[in-house]
């Protein structure tokens, strides 16, 4: 889930089952092949999607054979299913506007359990375009602050530097915001300084949020988003909630 930084911080600190990772190696899986079938091809260092992919299996421990697998699925040396990318909009309760990256095998099954989802816990699955205009594509590198040796302005004034668009203090953590076609450069340049990157990815964030001041109301949309993630053709969940701190101390 990305759209809500503490939230998604205190998700990922959170100890995974080996059921999740199973799901986590699923879609990474999927997300490899689908960087390769795109028009990239099966060269890491010629397909910046697949470069990221690749890094982001590797960042969860997912074995060397289930990436070369994938690899082979997208250039068609091994049969895989006729993947598809698509991208579902809704709301959740109180007005949260939800995005979802899908890649499936079969888009009508699909959206018939996303659609059940959504209504099951009080959203609706919406028309596209319904809410896509809330959110901006842009690359999101976090970078905890207990691994940095300089101070916030000086880590700020160095990124800036070297081609961030912005960097945002989220308590524990700093998160770089940079746009999608520098987004690799940036986050190799980094690692190029040893800065120690926690993640990296390319997201869509919120243009605006939605406060959610009741803790009731915060519990039930957390419930459907982490539905939404579980389902096996969902790959990613983008949402403009926004959790106030005194309402996240009652959560945790």
């Amino acid at each position: 889930m990305a759209g809500h930084s503490k939230w998604a911080n205190i998700k990922h600190k959170k100890a995974r089952s080996d059921e999740k990772k199973g799901k986590e190696f699923t879609k990474i899986a999927k997300e490899i092949t689908i960087a390769v079938r795109s028009g990239g091809g099966g060269d890491p260092e010629a397909n910046s999607k697949l470069k990221l992919a690749i890094q982001k299996a590797k960042a969860i421990n997912m074995p060397n054979d289930n990436i070369s697998r994938a690899i082979k699925k997208g250039t068609g040396e091994i049969q895989g299913d006729a993947l598809e990318e698509l991208i579902y909009e809704g709301y959740a309760p109180a007005g949260v506007a939800v995005m979802l990256e899908i890649a499936t095998d079969n888009r009508n099954r699909t959206a018939s359990e996303i659609r059940h989802l959504f209504s099951k816990h009080n959203g609706n699955l919406g028309e596209t375009g319904c809410v896509g205009w809330m959110f901006k594509r842009a690359g999101v590198i976090t970078v905890n602050k207990d691994t940095l040796n300089m101070d916030e302005d000086e880590f700020m004034l160095k990124l800036l530097d070297l081609g961030a668009e912005d960097v945002r203090d989220e308590g524990d953590v700093y998160e770089v915001v940079t746009f999608p076609e520098s987004f690799m450069e940036v986050k190799e340049a980094m690692e190029t300084e040893n800065i120690a990157i926690e993640e990296a990815d390319l997201e869509m964030l919120p243009e605006n949020t939605v406060d959610i001041n009741d803790a009731e109301m915060a519990t039930k949309i957390i419930k459907l988003i982490d539905l939404l993630e579980d389902h096996d053709d969902v790959q990613n969940v983008y949402t403009n909630m926004s959790i106030p701190d005194e309402v996240m101390e009652k959560l945790e």
